[in-house]
């Protein structure tokens, strides 16, 4: 192939290529990358192994399509970019997946590309959809602030560690006016593994996995920006419904009132969970939800301050805010009983 063009530049444009040119398709690479068609030929035979391409109709006259593996990658300019029209027209025509899935992902896409239009302050968003046999994947990665210094400003907040924590209680918003702050939440809850890459953190949440993972960030495209990697099994029952449900008074009501707070994440480096100070931290925005379940998954033991703070006195003072503690270890079990058992 001249101009030692890489396979893996084809397998980046191929999808979108095949579906159009599914009956000239040899001659269009020859035409695009000036090479043969012997060579043309070559890769494209490559390509049919790995699966990126089926063939079908007579050997002199073949007809391609996608095969199980697809991928589409394109930049766009944020300005006067519409999420849902970047969707319908660019994405949404060359892939193929059960109706479920299809609405998971095209509520992620929507959710996390309108995230940065609106909010990241950049001029630039790349995009990348795979679909193999068994899953699909998109990444957006925008060239903005980056989401966790975004909120830190905002909010003012002390570290960027704790912006991440607050994004992962859900209802946060920099600007509520435009946004409810949900978005976010509930799409890191429908996808299987669900990652935010910014600001040198990268936040984690895999559903197969009882704690969410807070760690130093790798490089991304940009060398700054937001980047957010989502991933689902196509053979995924998971229904954008379902989790709606799940964190909502459904039936009675639909409004966002239930919310899964991971405690690990409330810790920042080595410490312990031991202060009230931590504690206030912690349950900042508690009193827009009804009820708040606490994961003590990967947290041994608190302190008797850090429990009373939580327990009794922000119970107390807040009888409307159900606190529900799960995951505790003995310790955390034997503190948090006797910080309740004044009220009992």
């Amino acid at each position: 192939m001249t101009n030692n063009k890489p396979l893996n530049q084809l397998r980046r444009i191929i999808t979108a290529a095949v579906l159009e040119h599914p009956r000239d398709l040899t001659r269009h690479l020859m035409d695009t990358f000036g090479v043969s068609r012997q060579t043309a030929t070559h890769y494209i035979k490559q390509l049919e192994e790995e699966g990126w391409l089926a063939r079908s109709g007579p050997a002199t006259r073949p007809v391609f399509s996608p095969g199980f593996k697809r991928q589409v990658a394109r930049g766009f300019e944020l300005q006067g970019l519409e999420e849902d029209r970047v969707w319908s027209e660019s994405f949404r025509p060359y892939f193929n997946m059960p109706n479920n899935i299809l609405a998971v992902v095209q509520h992620g896409f929507t959710e996390i590309l309108n995230n940065a239009i609106d909010h990241s302050g950049g001029s630039r968003v790349f995009i990348v959809a795979t679909q193999t046999e068994e899953n699909f994947t998109l990444a957006i990665s925008d060239n903005g602030i980056g989401i966790f210094e975004k909120i830190t400003k905002a909010l003012n907040l002390p570290d960027m560690r704790q912006a991440l924590f607050e994004l992962s209680k859900g209802k946060l918003t920099t600007d509520p006016s435009r946004h409810s702050g949900e978005g976010v939440f509930f799409t890191s809850r429908m996808f299987d593994n669900f990652v935010i890459s910014a600001n040198a953190l990268e936040f984690n949440h895999d559903q197969d996995f009882a704690l969410d993972v807070l760690c130093e960030a790798q490089d991304g495209l940009f060398s700054n920006g937001t980047l957010v990697w989502m991933q689902i099994a196509l053979s995924s029952t998971r229904t954008p419904q379902q989790v709606f449900q799940e964190f909502t008074n459904a039936p009675e009501d639909f409004d966002f009132s239930r919310t899964v707070v991971p405690m690990r994440l409330a810790q920042f480096g080595d410490e312990q969970l031991i202060s009230r100070s931590q504690a206030k931290r912690l349950i900042a925005r508690f009193d827009r939800f009804k009820t708040v379940v606490l994961d003590f998954s990967g947290i041994q033991v608190i302190g008797q301050a850090f429990a009373d703070e939580l327990f009794r006195v922000y119970a107390n003072t807040h009888p409307d805010v159900e606190l529900v503690p799960k995951h505790m270890t003995q310790e955390v079990e034997r503190m948090y009983q006797r910080a309740i058992s004044p009220r009992m």
